[in-house]
């Protein structure tokens, strides 16, 4: 089931795949447009084989145009009848926070709770969020955040953290460092101005937790989102918690393969009707005017999970 060409023809970029009720469903960061029942944000569709795609339009209804129009890496999560849709929203590359809708159906439509899961006052950049729930029941949410320090070896820039959940809508507090970066294919952008200073920007995005022969795997993507330097990349850690091991200084899962494949990254991963693992994830197109969707088998090699690309 890999491939080279993409899934579906349009812009669907940071793509998140779920199965409910032997369907399944992807939701991710795409253009804005209002249609049924009121939703007009993040493209949502349904697919049988996880190859051919229908869609229903979109997922979320928006919030209140204050908390920006730039709306970010949607994911779904199920627990006790309700479907919680994870997000980001905010003003471009500034003041991002991470929200949470609901409904009843998988097909939406989502409505925000009107309580953010972060603070603005306390984390002025906070999006990518990932919910993880683990063999005992317990749920997690890892995401991203920044970083100005550059103490033990780490960079300046966005960086993985993860919290326990004291339920679907509140965050215990205890947050605790996943991942930062420290090599320079994770660099975003030189002597970029934020914060009131001007920092080596280096980036490390799009958390996703797999747990695997009783370890668990943050997949995450790092470079930078608009050219060839993005790729995938993992770290480990025997309890999900951490301590996670450091970032590699490669993308060993995916990277950009010349003429072929360019930025690949922000993925999912799910069970495929054959029972394999299959990692979905966007990549530009060749004339680089979307992130289109693609999916790849996620092979478990002995040195690590590798996603296989026809040749």
């Amino acid at each position: 089931m890999s491939h080279i060409s993409p899934v579906y023809p349009k812009a669907f970029a940071d793509p998140f795949v779920w199965r409910y009720d032997g369907c399944y469903y992807a939701v991710g960061t795409s253009p804005s447009g209002a249609d049924r029942q009121g939703a007009s944000r993040f493209a949502l569709l349904r697919s049988n084989d996880l190859m051919s795609w229908q869609s229903l339009g979109h997922a979320l209804v928006s919030v209140a145009a204050e908390f920006g129009e730039d709306y970010w890496a949607p994911e779904v999560a199920f627990h006790e009848g309700i479907f919680y849709l994870y997000y980001s929203v905010g003003h471009g590359d500034k003041r991002h926070h991470i929200r949470i809708a609901v409904s009843e159906r998988p097909e939406g439509p989502f409505v925000d709770t009107g309580s953010p899961l972060t603070e603005l006052s306390r984390l002025p950049f906070a999006i990518d969020a990932s919910p993880f729930q683990d063999d005992d029941g317990q749920w997690y949410l890892f995401y991203a955040r920044d970083f100005l320090d550059c103490d033990d070896g780490c960079r300046a820039g966005t960086g993985l953290v993860v919290d326990q959940m004291i339920d679907m809508r509140r965050l215990a507090g205890e947050e605790r460092v996943v991942a930062r970066a420290r090599h320079d294919w994770q660099m975003y952008k030189a002597n970029r101005p934020m914060y009131d200073g001007v920092y080596d920007w280096h980036t490390l995005e799009g958390p996703v937790v797999r747990k695997h022969d009783g370890r668990y795997y943050c997949f995450y993507s790092g470079g930078c989102w608009q050219n060839d330097t993005y790729g995938v990349d993992y770290v480990i850690a025997d309890t999900v918690m951490g301590p996670y091991s450091h970032a590699y200084d490669s993308p060993r899962v995916l990277r950009s393969l010349p003429g072929r494949l360019i930025g690949p990254g922000h993925n999912s991963i799910v069970a495929g009707p054959d029972g394999k693992d299959y990692i979905v994830y966007h990549a530009w197109d060749d004339m680089h005017t979307a992130r289109r969707m693609h999916i790849s088998e996620l092979a478990w090699e002995a040195d690590g999970p590798k996603a296989v690309i026809p040749c």
